[in-house]
């Protein structure tokens, strides 16, 4: 009888334990489940692991494209520096943004890692690249109420460039180092990063660049422990994440020397004498400008871009440079999700 009755017991504490276990968990259930939502596959036939390849110019040509994530209101497109490098930098953007719920989309712009690359040079100006970038939205599908422009050095001019022709496709833009006059650019170079140089080292640059000898393996010998860690990337050189090795790696030489020029100090190419400051004032949507402390672009410059357009914000990355994605995270992302979200709460 008493062992009857303890295994009722047992059964019946047991049964207790079971639906207050379910009660609990059914309130704590999230719904919806975002993350399923986050994740949601939504390509047909052959899945690809989102990578799609959008054809230019009625079929002529082809860009490499990649989706992350799935967010009907938050899209953003990353346009690389360079020009010609790689979308491989942004990888970073894995660590940070799926968790917040963002969408993104790697791009290669034509000419630049996986996308074509043609030979004929003409395809290399500013004009064009702003259409290729329109044609890349329309295939997507990015549109005023979820579509948010990165760009990123390069990326910055194009980014700028797009929104002065096409800012009613855009939900916001965000202007990550780069300045808005090439011009001030080059004297920003000249009157205080190479003042910051060794006198000697700079002195031995000044000859390489004087003769053109820029295949002369001593010039990047140079640049990369003098200049390279201090405003492109503060991380050690031997720490270097993989992704920007193997973005810098690629790089298209015949683009990025026709419209950046060969030297480091400046520019001498096609965007010589690109300058849009004037324009600033006409950009109405929500923009982001990102500067940083240690950058090749001067820092103040971008604080005032963010001030000339409509309705701008400031980011400082205080410990980056130039790629402050990675060496100031801690202020780049927070600094970007912040103002993503708040220019889709109605914020800004």
């Amino acid at each position: 009888m008493f062992l009857e009755k303890s295994v009722k017991d047992l059964f019946s504490n047991i049964l207790l334990l079971a639906l207050l276990t379910a009660s609990i968990s059914c309130k704590q259930a999230p719904a919806p489940n975002a993350t399923c939502d986050y994740l949601k596959n939504e390509e047909s036939g052959v899945k690809t692991g989102g990578i799609r390849l959008i054809s230019l110019d009625g079929g002529k040509y082809k860009v490499w494209t990649k989706r992350i994530g799935n967010n009907p209101k938050i899209k953003i497109l990353l346009l690389h520096g360079g020009p010609a490098c790689t979308h491989e930098y942004w990888e970073c953007m894995e660590s940070f943004l799926p968790q917040e719920g963002i969408e993104f989309y790697y791009y290669d712009q034509l000419g630049s890692a996986y996308s074509d690359q043609p030979n004929d040079t003409s395809l290399w100006n500013l004009p064009r690249f702003v259409e290729e970038v329109e044609q890349v939205r329309q295939a997507l599908g990015l549109n005023k109420d979820n579509f948010y422009l990165l760009g990123h050095s390069w990326g910055g001019i194009l980014a700028a460039e797009y929104a002065l022709k096409y800012q009613d496709n855009l939900k916001g833009l965000i202007i990550s180092n780069m300045m808005m006059s090439c011009p001030d650019y080059g004297k920003y170079a000249d009157e205080v990063l190479a003042k910051q140089m060794d006198p000697k080292v700079l002195a031995e640059i000044q000859v390489i660049e004087a003769k053109a000898d820029f295949s002369n393996p001593r010039y990047m010998e140079l640049l990369m422990p003098n200049f390279y860690t201090q405003h492109i990337c503060r991380i050690p050189l031997e720490n270097w994440p993989d992704p920007l090795n193997r973005a810098l790696a690629k790089i298209n030489p015949t683009i990025y020397v026709s419209m950046q020029g060969p030297s480091e100090f400046g520019i001498s190419g096609k965007l010589e004498k690109w300058d849009v400051t004037a324009k600033l004032p006409s950009i109405a949507v929500p923009t982001l400008v990102v500067g940083a402390t240690h950058d090749t672009m001067d820092p103040e410059h971008m604080k005032m871009v963010s001030e000339k357009v409509q309705n701008g914000r400031f980011l400082l990355c205080p410990d980056g440079s130039h790629m402050c994605m990675w060496d100031d995270q801690a202020h780049y992302f927070p600094g970007l999700i912040s103002f993503l979200k708040d220019v889709d709460g109605g914020k800004m």
